[in-house]
């Protein structure tokens, strides 16, 4: 016989919505007439069609195209004029796509991170110039390095009394002469000094096949091969304070630059010298090392804990400013 309704145990709204998992306000929601989508209410303040349209037709005009609402509501209000406010300008441009910059003001151009790869030398040079300080205050000579990235080696510098793009022309030209670059195999990268963006070098580097990359504004980052040089060079114990002569000078830089070539054993290359890494001699010093240190493995084994030594590894890549994926 089925259970008659009236003799069946009464629930509470709350008691039912906790055995279904339901929220109170849910039920009463779903109770709840339904009256329609919701309208949206017509502020009694709201501007009309009309002066909606007037308020554009101003700002659109050829006096206020370019000034921003602040300006032009008190431009017209010392004509003893008035639209709306600021604020309502400012809506209305957003509801017709149009709330931008609106002053005339340089914009500037957006630079591309520069991504350049070696994998072997005279693929990448990267050039500079610094500084070294003459005789008397004010007085400079300027040290032009032309710098292979891969191999650290410089494979063409000059010491002058001026930075000039007549002279920088002349040393690329010697310089890929003598390395014998062949068109499509080099790329030269510097920053954004008057002589690396001149027209000449600029033809020069054309006729020779060479392409040309420049550094973003005011981004030392992105040319850091030659910075790092510039500063083993000056942080060696023995730079002048100043220099006396050009021929001073000179006589410093080519005394330097050939220790750094031959001698400087760099951290970023194995512990070799650049010039080993530069003319392929690199990994058969490297072979070289690796016997020495076995055998002195097979001597004293108890000296090395962590089993037979290894010499440092060769560079096989060399990146100016990695991507992103590559670096993580």
């Amino acid at each position: 016989m089925p259970l008659v309704e009236e003799h069946a145990p009464k629930l509470g709204v709350a008691p039912c919505c906790h055995a279904l998992a339901l929220s109170r306000s849910s039920y009463y929601r779903f109770k709840a007439p339904q009256h329609g989508p919701h309208r949206k209410r017509q502020s009694p303040r709201a501007l009309s069609a009309g002066e909606q349209q007037q308020v554009l037709g101003a700002l659109h005009s050829e006096r206020f195209m370019d000034q921003a609402p602040a300006q032009v509501v008190a431009a017209l209000l010392d004509e003893q004029t008035y639209l709306c406010s600021e604020r309502t300008m400012y809506r209305l441009l957003k509801a017709h796509g149009e709330l931008r910059e609106r002053r005339d003001q340089l914009r500037h151009p957006s630079y591309k991170r520069p991504e350049l790869l070696a994998t072997a030398p005279n693929q990448l040079w990267s050039w500079d110039i610094t500084k070294l300080l003459g005789p008397a205050k004010w007085t400079y000579f300027y040290l032009y390095v032309i710098l292979d990235v891969f191999s650290r080696y410089v494979v063409g510098w000059m010491v002058a009394d001026r930075e000039s793009s007549a002279l920088a022309e002349q040393l690329i030209g010697e310089t890929c002469a003598r390395q014998g670059i062949l068109p499509g195999q080099l790329t030269l990268h510097a920053d954004r000094g008057a002589s690396m963006k001149s027209k000449p070098v600029a033809l020069l580097l054309a006729d020779l096949g060479v392409t040309k990359t420049h550094s973003r504004p005011h981004t030392s980052d992105d040319n850091p091969y030659s910075e790092a040089q510039f500063r083993t060079l000056k942080y060696r114990p023995g730079y002048p304070e100043r220099f006396g002569c050009v021929q001073h000078a000179r006589q410093w830089s080519g005394e330097t630059l050939d220790w750094y070539n031959t001698e400087h054993h760099h951290s970023g290359l194995g512990l070799m010298t650049p010039e080993q890494v530069h003319y392929g001699r690199a990994q058969a010093l490297r072979q070289r090392r690796e016997h020495i240190l076995s055998v002195a493995y097979a001597v004293h084994p108890e000296r090395f804990v962590r089993g037979v030594p290894q010499p440092p590894k060769l560079p096989t890549a060399v990146w100016i400013n990695p991507p992103r994926e590559v670096t993580h």
